[in-house]
């Protein structure tokens, strides 16, 4: 017996029409039509009397309404018992290695106290690695910087904003602001060569008529951010790359003037026509709850 078609039924006899049961549903009227000349062809009898507008139950009908509803409840109370109980003992995370660094310590504690015969591998790499990590169903589900591609479905966690940073005792550390025209001169480390996020920054340079002294090209923000801590030049970083040095007194943010507002954007990515794992909304929050 199929439960769309029970379900539709309960909706039309709880809500007087099937026009208002298919609004309630989110489907056509045709479509619960269907469903119920379905339901009445597979219990071999008629269900509703139809007067002109004007639908009421059968005898029949009346007599299997209090079974239908009966049938869905535990249908439901079945679902959701399952979903409680269908939790992995393995998860496979594919993880930029920035946020692996930086984020997943501060979460994977509450996650493994919430799981605790959770056994987690964290399998890190350039997001454009990630992505092909999920395709190739080599990991559970991924955590990167935006990366659109047709055979994946992504989830925003949260946009993180992009400042210049410098050691803290560089000399520009003893500057709360600086004008962009004082970048000019200064050793500039750049992460990602090409992608979004580094063509951002040329444009910002080029606005200002400024050319970049671009010393060090690398291909992760953390070489970048452990090149700055050495000295080696500036950067721009985003927040979560760089936030346990900022507590530590290690690196400081210097706003420029003009300000910039650029962010990247973080997301889990898991393959389509794949369900989504019942962990990503619980690391989603925990996401959140981080200061």
């Amino acid at each position: 017996m199929n439960i769309e078609n029970i379900e539709a039924f309960i909706y039309v006899c709880q809500l007087g029409s099937i026009n208002k049961a298919a609004e309630a549903l989110y489907l056509t009227q045709p479509s619960v039509s269907a469903r119920i000349q379905s339901l009445e062809k597979e219990l071999d009898l008629k269900l509703f009397d139809r007067q002109r507008n004007k639908l009421s139950l059968t005898e029949k009908g009346e007599q299997f309404y209090p079974h239908a509803k009966k049938i869905l409840h535990s249908y439901q109370e079945a679902k959701h018992s399952l979903k409680q109980t269908m939790i992995p003992y393995e998860l496979t995370i594919g993880c930029a290695s920035s946020i692996s660094n930086n984020l997943l310590p501060n979460i994977l504690p509450a996650l493994k106290e919430k799981y605790e015969n959770l056994k987690v591998k964290i399998v890190t790499g350039h997001s454009k690695d990630v992505v092909q990590k999920v395709i190739n169903n080599q990991v559970d589900f991924g955590i990167v910087r935006t990366e659109t591609h047709p055979q994946i479905e992504s989830i925003p966690i949260f946009s993180d904003p992009i400042g210049l940073f410098v050691p803290t005792h560089h000399p520009l550390a003893s500057h709360d602001n600086i004008n962009m025209n004082e970048l000019e001169e200064q050793p500039f480390i750049f992460f990602d060569y090409g992608s979004f996020d580094w063509l951002m920054l040329h444009r910002l340079f080029q606005k200002n008529n400024i050319t970049p002294n671009i010393s060090i090209e690398v291909d992760h923000m953390e070489t970048a951010k452990n090149l700055v801590m050495q000295g080696m030049g500036l950067s721009f970083l985003p927040h979560h790359c760089v936030r346990n040095e900022v507590k530590q007194g290690t690196l400081k943010q210097i706003s420029i003037d003009p300000s910039i507002n650029f962010n990247i954007n973080i997301e889990f990515i898991y393959k389509k026509g794949k369900s989504k794992s019942v962990f990503i909304d619980q690391l989603k929050q925990f996401f959140h709850e981080l200061d």
